[in-house]
């Protein structure tokens, strides 16, 4: 799958970096998501904004219920805009939104961090796994 301006989906696996919850990180923990990104590795808006429909996210919590859901851009917020994953799930509150922090600002190449603020508030870090096919 190919998205336009040469932005490619794919799939981008975060696992749970090491922290005081997690000191050796965990691959238990984490999130699945597709998105366009350029040969740098940034997402791609407007790529995205012609491949919204297919970049689906995934969030794994050891043996909690998967949450499923998009990767979704909205104007305004901290930065002029920003990403954030929204749960289609059952149980999940109809706001229920999980927010990536500067993820417009971020590369997602294996090794490199990122952070995603959950929807209760809490800023976690993660470490991008892997980076390839959706």
């Amino acid at each position: 799958m190919t998205a336009a301006n040469n932005a490619p989906l794919r799939k981008v696996t975060l696992h749970a970096a090491r922290s005081k919850e997690f000191p050796e990180g965990s691959i238990r923990h984490g999130y699945d998501f597709v998105a366009p990104l350029t040969e740098d590795g940034r997402i791609d808006i407007e790529a995205w904004k012609l491949h919204r429909s297919e970049c689906f996210a995934h969030r794994f919590w050891a043996d909690e219920p998967a949450m499923h859901g998009l990767l979704i851009h909205r104007a305004g917020g901290r930065g002029g805009s920003s990403w954030a994953f929204e749960w289609k799930t059952p149980r999940a509150a109809r706001d229920d939104e999980d927010e990536g922090f500067r993820f417009g600002d971020h590369v997602f190449k294996v090794g490199e961090y990122v952070s995603v603020r959950e929807a209760e508030g809490d800023l976690l870090t993660f470490r991008v796994a892997s980076v390839g096919e959706p």
